[in-house]
């Protein structure tokens, strides 16, 4: 087994409030390859900063611009497919990021769906453990 590749996402979200009370929801997106539903994330790049790539990554595969953390909410693991047909493993730091606008043009945006929902429903729609355990945490992060 090769040794874990690291990348970096976003964990985009909103709060949403009517008269009683405030709820949050985030956005997932589908995967291109192979339809899932996942964050936006990326490789790292040349002169940015991991929650920077997260910020980047949102934007070209989502169309989000917003007010990105410079701390990682945790991490999660996948195995990447890659375009040869071989797998590599994964470690994805993820990174809070409000969402300000949400742009219907952006790079990606023939290539992806996207979804709000959420983070209990988003739970149960990705398929790494360890991200779904995240997306419930979130909520506990952002009440407190």
């Amino acid at each position: 087994m090769s040794e874990a590749r690291q990348q970096y996402a976003a964990l985009c979200y909103r709060l949403t409030r009517t008269k009683k009370k405030t709820a949050i929801e985030v956005l997932l997106i589908t995967s291109r390859d192979t339809g899932r539903w996942v964050t936006p994330k990326g490789w790292p790049m040349a002169n940015k900063a991991p929650h920077e790539v997260a910020a980047q990554e949102a934007f070209e595969e989502a169309g989000i611009k917003g007010k990105v953390g410079e701390k990682p909410l945790g991490n999660y693991s996948y195995l990447k497919r890659l375009d040869n047909g071989t797998s590599v493993p994964c470690v994805v730091d993820l990174y809070p990021l409000r969402v300000r606008k949400t742009k219907s043009k952006y790079p990606e945006a023939d290539e992806r769906t996207r979804k709000w929902t959420s983070p209990e429903e988003a739970a149960e729609l990705v398929h790494e453990s360890e991200l779904k355990t995240l997306l419930i945490e979130l909520i506990n992060l952002i009440e407190s």
